[in-house]
């Protein structure tokens, strides 16, 4: 049984990431961008990428009368 591997990293906003050697990738909490052979391609894909901030959840305001 193996492990599995992380290596995660922190660019812009965004998560740089690779599982066991695999390809790296770029995403936001809940969206993959895409998908790079190397981390120097996904690392300049990141920095290339608008500032990244995770818009805060809505809230309904009641009208009281």
């Amino acid at each position: 049984m193996s492990i599995p591997m992380l290596n995660k990293l922190h660019m812009n906003g965004y998560d740089v990431l690779s599982v066991n050697n695999g390809p790296w990738r770029v995403c936001t909490q809940g969206d993959r961008l895409a998908s790079f052979t190397s981390r120097e391609e996904a690392m300049a894909y990141a920095a290339a990428l608008p500032g990244y901030k995770q818009r805060a959840k809505r809230v309904q305001s009641q009208n009281v009368n």
